[in-house]
């Protein structure tokens, strides 16, 4: 039996909280399937009434725009990667393993045991991978930014931070190894997929080689 997991996402995104409500969880459960079927460009809210048996005005009762609709999913994956690595490192004390355990988190959410039964981890780490980073490299970056739009990154690349401090106390650059670690997994997986020669992985064994290779430059750098 599924669980209704529901994070607390900023509420600038929305008119009305999607996990409020089975029409908005259902919400959810479509735009992610239509979204990673047809790519954020095509997406709208006309196609995704058409797929829910819906009409548009229902949808623009949840959110203003696709856009902020596309934010909210990011917002919802970086919590979900958050209380991940919650999990995982809640009994250990050591820093080190600490940090395993959190990039294996990051790199493994999308196959982790469900616990929502509208969001398929698996189809929205498919739409981070490849839409993630049209939620602020934007120009209206800044202003959403006041809007507390990217707090749930913010605050994932300060707990890798927390633990990157406890390994090196005297590392200077603590979130940005965080941030980069984190989007070095998302690129990384995507140009497997789409841009081989950007990537040392093979397609075979990309995710063990990423763990692997992800530790490796994390490490390295903490006790440089």
């Amino acid at each position: 039996m599924s669980l209704k997991l529901r994070f607390e996402l900023p509420e600038k995104l929305f008119i009305k909280d999607p996990q409020s409500s089975e029409y908005g969880r259902r919400l959810l459960a479509n735009a992610i399937e239509l979204i990673n079927e047809l790519g954020f460009e095509s997406f709208n809210f006309r196609k995704l009434g058409v797929k829910m048996s819906s009409s548009e005005v229902s949808i623009y009762r949840y959110f203003e725009n696709k856009h902020l609709l596309l934010v909210y999913l990011n917002c919802w994956y970086w919590e979900w990667v958050t209380y991940l690595i919650d999990m995982q490192i809640l009994n250990v004390q050591n820093s080190t393993e600490k940090l395993k355990k959190a990039i294996h988190c990051m790199i493994h959410a999308n196959s982790e045991s469900q616990l929502s039964d509208y969001i398929k981890e698996d189809l929205l780490f498919q739409i981070i991978m490849k839409e993630s980073s049209k939620t602020y490299h934007i120009y209206g970056v800044d202003e959403e930014n006041k809007y507390g739009f990217f707090l749930p990154y913010k605050e994932l690349v300060e707990k890798l931070a927390t633990i990157i401090k406890q390994i090196n106390p005297n590392f200077k650059y603590s979130r940005s190894l965080g941030s980069t670690l984190y989007e070095m997994i998302n690129n990384q997986l995507f140009y497997v997929e789409h841009l081989p020669r950007l990537t040392s992985l093979s397609k075979k064994k990309a995710v063990e080689e990423l763990e692997e290779m992800v530790n490796h430059f994390a490490f390295a750098s903490i006790k440089f």
